[in-house]
């Protein structure tokens, strides 16, 4: 059995996963070794919790971060609400 990480019938999912580990072997683990495992989960950590996630901009995100992104969506969901309570 092979995990996956789409959704059934959404092909497009994997891309955005496939991107993300791109991502990270490219800019956090090429050339990178680690003591133990322990440091090789703070460094992904770090990457994903302080670069990856806040800062790093995405196109096809709109050249938002994730966090901007989801910010974004939030304050649209909840104008809509007000607007159609």
């Amino acid at each position: 059995m092979v995990q996956s990480i789409s959704r059934k019938g959404d092909c497009w999912d994997n891309a955005v996963a496939e991107s993300f580990f791109a991502t990270l072997e490219h800019e956090l683990l090429a050339g990178n070794v680690f003591d133990s495992h322990r440091d090789a989960n703070a460094a992904i950590y770090e990457f994903i919790e302080h670069w990856y996630n806040p800062e790093r901009q995405h196109s096809t995100l709109q050249y938002l971060s994730p966090q901007q992104y989801e910010l974004q969506l939030r304050r649209m969901a909840r104008a809509a609400q007000t607007l159609c309570p």
